[in-house]
C-alpha cells in the first residue's frame, strides 16, 4: 500500500531517483576537477551510494518499507552479481589466502559473541534502570543478526522468547549500527595500502589474486557487442532463476523433513540462493562462459551491486538514533569491541586490513554486504566475502545462543 505523504511513493520513480543519485556519485568521483578530487580523497564514492538514499528516507521523502526496491536488488541483481563476479575467479587461488582470512572471520565472531555481554555490564551499571528486565533477551537476535543473518536472528527471537516490542527497538539498532559500521570498513578500504604497510601484512596471495584477473582482462579484453551484454545478462539471471528455482524447492523440503536444522539457517531459502548461485558462478569459471569477464562481466555485476547498496541505504533512518539511546549506546560500545579485537588480532598475525574487514562484514552484514565490502578492495575480490558469510550462517546460531547465556549473566 503506497504513503501519500511521502514525495517519492512510486517504485518506478525512487528507482530513478537512486539511479540518478549514483550516475551523479560516479561521474563527480571522476571528474577531474580540483574540489572533486579533493573531496573523494577522503570520502569513498561507494560510502556516498550507501549514504545519500538514506537521506530520502532521514527526511521523510521515501516509504522505505512500502517500496519493493531492496527486495528485487537483494533477490534478483545480488544473485546475479555473484554469479557474474565469480565467472572469472580461480578458486583453488581464493583457497590459497590462507588461514588468516578464517582467522578474521572467527576473531570477528568472538568479538560479537563477548562483545554484547561487556557492553551490557559497561552500560548496564551507568543506567540499570533502563537495560533492566528483558533486554539482555532482545540483544540476542543482534547477536543472531551479527554473526548470521535474518534467520539466525528469528531463531533467537524464538529460543529466548523476545517481546515484538523489544524485538522492533533490536531491528532498528542493528540496522542502523550495522550500516554505520559498513560505512566505516567502507572507509578503511580506502586506506588498506597505509594499514598494511604499518602492520607489514602480507598482501602477496590478494596481490596474486586480483593480478591473475586483470592479467586475464588485458589479455583477452575487447569491445563488447550487443550479443555479448545479452548473453552476460543472460547468464546471469539464468542462473539467478536456476538458485531460485532450487531454494524455492531445498528450503521447504528441509524445514518439513529436518525441522531442527532451522538453527544452521538451512531452512532458510534466502542462505540456499546465495549458496547456489555462488556455487553455478564456480562451475561456470571451468567452462567457456569464463571468457565473458573480457566483455565486462563484472563490470556488469558491479553494476546490480550499487544498485544493491543504494537500496540497502534508503532503508536506514539515522534520526532513529534519537528514539533509543541507550541501546543505540549499547550498540557502539559492542561493535567497538568487535573493531578492537579484530584490529588487534590483525596486527598481531600480521594479517591483510581487506581480510580483517570482509571478516568483520560476513558476520555482521552477511550475504547481502560482505561482497559490497570485498568489491571495495577489488572486483574480482567478492566471491571472498560470499564464502565467508555462509559461513556465518553456518556458526550464526551457535554464537547467538552462547552470547544470550553470557548476556542473561551480565543483564542488571
Amino acid at each position: 500500500m503506497q504513503n501519500s505523504a511521502v514525495l517519492f511513493n512510486n517504485d518506478a520513480v525512487l528507482f530513478g531517483v537512486i539511479t540518478v543519485i549514483l550516475g551523479v556519485v560516479f561521474y563527480t568521483s571522476h571528474s577531474s576537477h580540483r574540489y572533486c578530487q579533493a573531496f573523494y580523497r577522503f570520502v569513498p564514492a561507494l560510502l556516498l551510494c550507501y549514504f545519500l538514499p538514506s537521506l530520502l528516507n532521514t527526511f521523510g521523502l521515501i516509504d522505505a518499507e512500502g517500496s519493493s526496491i531492496y527486495h528485487v536488488a537483494s533477490r534478483y541483481l545480488l544473485p546475479a552479481s555473484l554469479v557474474l563476479f565469480t565467472l572469472s575467479v580461480d578458486f583453488k587461488a581464493i583457497l590459497g589466502l590462507g588461514p588468516k582470512a578464517l582467522i578474521m572471520f572467527f576473531t570477528g565472531t568472538l568479538g560479537i559473541m563477548i562483545g554484547g555481554p561487556i557492553a551490557l555490564l559497561i552500560v548496564g551499571s551507568l543506567a540499570p534502570d533502563a537495560l533492566g528486565g528483558d533486554i539482555w533477551r532482545g540483544m540476542t537476535t543482534i547477536a543472531g543478526s551479527w554473526i548470521g543473518g535474518g534467520a539466525n536472528q528469528t531463531a533467537m527471537k524464538e529460543v529466548f522468547e523476545v517481546d515484538n516490542t523489544i524485538f522492533s527497538v533490536m531491528i532498528t539498532v542493528d540496522v542502523i549500527m550495522a550500516n554505520i559500521w559498513m560505512a566505516v570498513l567502507l572507509i578503511w578500504a580506502n586506506r588498506a595500502e597505509s594499514f598494511d604497510k604499518k602492520t607489514g601484512a602480507d598482501t602477496s596471495a590478494i596481490r596474486e589474486l586480483k593480478q591473475r584477473i586483470e592479467h586475464y582482462q588485458a589479455q583477452h579484453a575487447r569491445i563488447p557487442q550487443l550479443h555479448d551484454l545479452m548473453l552476460i545478462i543472460a547468464v546471469g539471471f539464468g542462473a539467478t532463476a536456476i538458485a531460485h528455482f532450487a531454494a524455492d524447492g531445498i528450503a521447504p523440503w528441509i524445514a518439513k523433513e529436518a525441522p531442527q536444522l532451522a538453527m544452521y539457517s538451512l531452512t532458510s531459502t534466502f542462505f540456499w540462493l546465495v549458496v547456489v548461485a555462488t556455487t553455478l558462478g564456480l562451475l561456470l569459471s571451468n567452462t567457456k562462459l569464463r571468457k565473458l569477464e573480457a566483455v565486462g562481466a563484472s563490470k556488469m555485476a558491479s553494476v546490480f551491486l550499487y544498485i544493491l547498496v543504494a537500496s540497502i541505504g534508503m532503508q536506514m533512518d539515522i534520526r532513529a538514533i534519537l528514539d533509543y539511546p541507550i541501546m543505540f549506546v549499547v550498540g557502539v560500545v559492542w561493535m567497538a569491541i568487535h573493531a578492537g579485537l579484530l584490529v588487534i588480532v590483525a596486527k598481531w598475525i600480521k594479517a591483510p586490513l581487506f581480510y580483517l574487514a570482509v571478516g568483520s562484514q560476513a558476520n555482521v552484514g552477511g550475504a547481502a554486504s560482505a561482497p559490497i565490502v570485498a568489491a571495495a578492495f577489488h572486483p574480482s575480490l567478492a566471491p571472498v566475502g560470499v564464502l565467508l558469510a555462509v559461513l556465518g550462517y553456518g556458526v550464526g546460531t551457535y554464537g547467538a545462543y552462547l552470547c544470550g547465556l553470557m548476556l542473561q549473566f551480565a543483564a542488571p
